[in-house]
């Protein structure tokens, strides 16, 4: 081999042990997230709840900073604690962990809704992560009574 084809296999090399070692990088160190168990409850009056589980089976913590939703233009996140509600500016999800949103706990709040959802209707939903890009999810409209964790 003559000197010229050295060295271009050799900064061919590099290149690839450089992009492999920024692949490892990107794939690990973070969170990994995803929702399940989302439904709205079918709303009696001007406000409704919604309920989900986020897991989030990444090496790292992340936190949902806020909630979107067509259906209104102010969804809160709750928590529940003494048995009252109060708007908090974020719930964490926990590395290897997850965050319950469920009835008579954490929740999100859809306040001042639009249109009155009806059972087996589906609302479009945007959660906003610190740190993950947002997730959208459709909730089905179940009955009003309905309550997964009673079963």
């Amino acid at each position: 081999m003559n000197r010229r084809t050295t060295l271009t296999a050799l900064s061919t090399a590099v290149a690839l042990a450089g992009a492999m070692a920024l692949g490892g990088c990107s794939s690990d160190d973070g969170p990994e997230l995803k929702v399940h168990g989302a439904f709205m409850p079918q709303p009696v009056g001007d406000m409704a709840g919604g309920f989900l589980t986020v897991t989030n089976s990444g090496d790292a913590a992340d936190r949902l900073t806020s909630v979107t939703s067509p259906l209104s233009d102010d969804v809160q996140i709750h928590e529940t604690k003494d048995q009252k509600m109060r708007q908090v500016k974020s719930f964490d999800v926990p590395a290897d962990g997850e965050l319950k949103l469920e009835r008579g706990g954490n929740h999100i709040m859809f306040m001042a809704i639009k249109k009155q959802p009806k059972q087996g209707e589906k609302v479009r939903i945007r959660l906003n992560f610190e740190k993950s890009g947002p997730i959208e999810v459709d909730l089905p409209v179940e009955a009003a009574t309905h309550n997964p964790s009673k079963h």
